[in-house]
């Protein structure tokens, strides 16, 4: 057997291939692969005649395709756009959230390569209405802490502008006594996790496989590459679902109080909290619904045998098709450290994963830090950075993997050519990426921190002489931009004493440290002396930024799909789905867990100002020095993209094609010279 297809001569047609073709022995057939298993579509005896129209590779490719969507709307979506509201709710710090982020790809790295190893041989759509269990599950328990925590206590809104000495206000201290009981929801946020970690392991391994097994060579690219770029859909669909489900309150009714001084909470609140549960437990019952189409699908689809039969093998020549072959590695579990010792010590296999390792590196970091560098480059609100990175790296990689699944599938490469192709699209990746060289913005002016208070007080000092009696709080981060075009830290930090809703929007007066308007020709009755928000940034590059760094990720994801085919071109035939486990181990070993981590350490050492409780503990940064953060992003991917390129280029040097088809690319050129002449 050979990718769970059926081995037969009565399928080989006469070809000038048949000396690269896969041996087959009727024997052998008969003893490993019963007919039965290229069935009929349904369960058991019942097989309805129009579920027989889904028997086929779009048919699984459809189902397959739906599945990852809903993998990519909980995993990389919601999860990620739900963090920050999920911190406030559950007291959790940045570093105990990205422990929940990093359960995933624990869990994934752990069953990989076991789940990888047995489902090679197994019935993989049954592993996949597994896998479709497993991710309702999941996103079900992620949801759970929501029903058990009780009614969000948001308390009473903190007085955010500057308090006289001896006027009522809120004594601030620190009290480390005091202790909740919400952190602890962490370790079920991580059961969530793990939970989906377990469900995402066979989707990008078997599930890829079983695609691989079910249509011709030529065609494996485009259907690998469609499956994934659907994939890509997934976060797209998460984070507007998720944003708008964020508008909504996290317990849905906003509750009234009774004090006359009361304004009913908004969204631009510090403390609201939006309903961050509601679309895990939509998708839990959704992806449950895939249970049913995965396990009607036979073992293998009609016409797997044939296609098998046809395909010509391009297995790395290092003798390790053979040593499979003879020994049948992979029957049985003693087998295990045998067949992971065969794809480790395969050359061509480890230069493409490490490769795929250092993208992967790069492309989780600015998954999860786009939208951050967004805002604090380009001066734009968090939901609006989320949303624009969103419309920028979703389609730009769908993009880039549908392009390149139909330039390998159109031009039918072989292995070697499609490694030499993710060559020229690292390359070109690595020239686009120079776009943060000269679409970077400078800082706008902050008082005490790039600029001091009208000449008083000294930087990175938020208190001056003209805020020093007013006993502001470092732990509240409100900012508002003042008429001098400066923005302060907050109302209370520009000496602002009074408030007015115009609009029901608040404008700030008798701001002590706020000095005249720049510009020449002003009132002296200015409508107002601070308004909330930062102030407008005057950076024009976000539209050439955006434009660069779209065909950046395009030319990136365009080496996705290609290095996946090569993967399973240069393994032997019944180590392919193990080649994805290994791959998938490397991947979030080297990329995936290190690459969030890494990108977020470059930018906290670009931070200028950090938030300081009443307990002179650190938490998030407020402000951050631009270029600098610029520069570290472009040093840290222009290094991947580099050391991409040379381990494609090892690759490429190290194959060894088989010997038939080295001889027969001879013959062709033989033939191709006669003709000529």
């Amino acid at each position: 057997m050979k990718g769970g297809g059926i081995e037969n001569p009565v399928f080989e047609p006469p070809s000038p291939d048949l000396g690269r073709q896969r041996p087959a022995s009727p024997i052998e057939v008969d003893a490993s692969v019963p007919a039965a298993e290229e069935g009929p579509c349904g369960w058991g005896h019942c097989t309805p005649k129009a579920l027989q129209l889904c028997n086929n590779p779009e048919g699984y490719l459809a189902v397959y395709s739906l599945l990852a969507i809903f993998q990519g709307i909980v995993v990389n979506g919601l999860i990620n756009i739900s963090i920050s509201t999920i911190e406030k709710r559950y007291e959790l710090n940045s570093s105990l959230t990205g422990l929940i982020s990093a359960s995933y790809d624990i869990s994934f790295c752990i069953l990989s390569l076991f789940v990888s190893f047995f489902g090679e041989r197994g019935h993989k759509p049954r592993w996949l209405a597994f896998s479709a269990f497993m991710l309702g599950l999941g996103s079900l328990t992620f949801s759970l802490p929501h029903f058990t925590s009780g009614k969000y206590q948001y308390g009473a809104k903190l007085e955010d502008t500057c308090q006289v000495p001896g006027a009522s206000s809120a004594n601030f201290t620190c009290n480390v006594s005091t202790k909740s009981s919400l952190p602890n929801y962490l370790y079920v946020f991580i059961l969530g996790q793990l939970l989906l970690g377990v469900g995402g392991t066979p989707l990008y391994t078997l599930g890829t496989a079983f695609i691989d097994d079910s249509v011709p060579k030529h065609k494996s690219s485009l259907y690998i590459g469609i499956g994934y770029a659907m994939s890509l859909l997934g976060p797209a669909i998460g984070y507007v679902l998720g944003g708008q489900l964020l508008n909504i309150y996290i317990d849905i009714q906003i509750p009234e109080r009774q004090d006359t001084t009361y304004t009913k909470m908004d969204h631009d609140d510090p403390r609201w909290l939006g309903a961050w549960w509601i679309a895990f437990v939509a998708c839990c019952f959704a992806i449950w619904l895939l249970i049913i189409p995965f396990s009607c699908f036979p073992k293998h689809l009609p016409g797997t045998a044939k296609i098998q039969a046809e395909k010509i093998s391009e297995t790395h020549n290092n003798g390790s098709e053979g040593l499979v072959e003879s020994k049948n590695i992979g029957k049985s579990f003693k087998d295990f450290p045998m067949a992971l010792l065969i794809l480790l010590k395969n050359p061509v296999l480890m230069s493409l994963i490490i490769a795929s390792s250092s993208e992967a590196l790069v492309a989780t970091g600015f998954a999860t830090f786009l939208p951050k560098f967004i805002e604090n480059q380009f001066g734009k609100t968090s939901s609006f950075s989320a949303t624009l990175g969103g419309l920028v790296l979703i389609p730009a990689a769908a993009l880039g993997q549908i392009i390149s699944g139909i330039l390998v599938s159109k031009c039918k490469m072989d292995c070697k050519s499609i490694i030499k192709f993710m060559i020229g699209t690292c390359s070109v990746a690595l020239l686009l990426n120079t776009v943060f060289l000269f679409a970077k913005c400078g800082n706008e002016p902050f008082a005490g921190v790039s600029e001091t208070y009208n000449g008083t007080g000294m930087l990175y000092n938020l208190t001056a002489p003209c805020n020093a009696n007013c006993g502001c709080l470092r732990s509240m981060y409100y900012p508002v931009c003042g008429r001098d075009e400066v923005q302060y830290f907050s109302p209370c930090f520009a000496g602002c004493s009074s408030h007015l809703l115009s609009n029901m929007k608040k404008m700030y007066h008798n701001c002590s440290c706020i000095g005249r308007p720049k510009r020449e020709n002003y009132s002296e009755d200015f409508l107002f002396e601070a308004v909330p928000g930062k102030c407008p940034t005057r950076c024009k590059f976000l539209p050439l930024f955006l434009t660069f760094f779209f065909f950046t990720v395009v030319f990136t994801f365009m080496a996705v799909t290609p290095t996946t085919v090569a993967i399973l071109r240069c393994v032997p035939d019944k180590q392919r789905s193990f080649a994805l486990g290994v791959q998938s181990v490397f991947l979030r070993l080297l990329g995936t867990i290190p690459g969030p981590i890494l990108f977020g350490v470059a930018i906290d050492n670009s931070c200028t100002l950090w938030d300081i409780d009443e307990c002179k503990t650190k938490g998030a940064c407020w402000v951050y020095d631009n270029e600098r953060m610029a520069y570290l992003l472009m040093g840290i991917s222009a290094a991947c993209k580099i050391i991409t390129i040379i381990f494609v280029v090892l690759a490429v040097c190290l194959y060894k094609p088989p010997p038939a088809s080295a001889a027969l690319s001879q013959k062709d050129s033989e033939m191709v010279s006669s003709i000529r002449t």
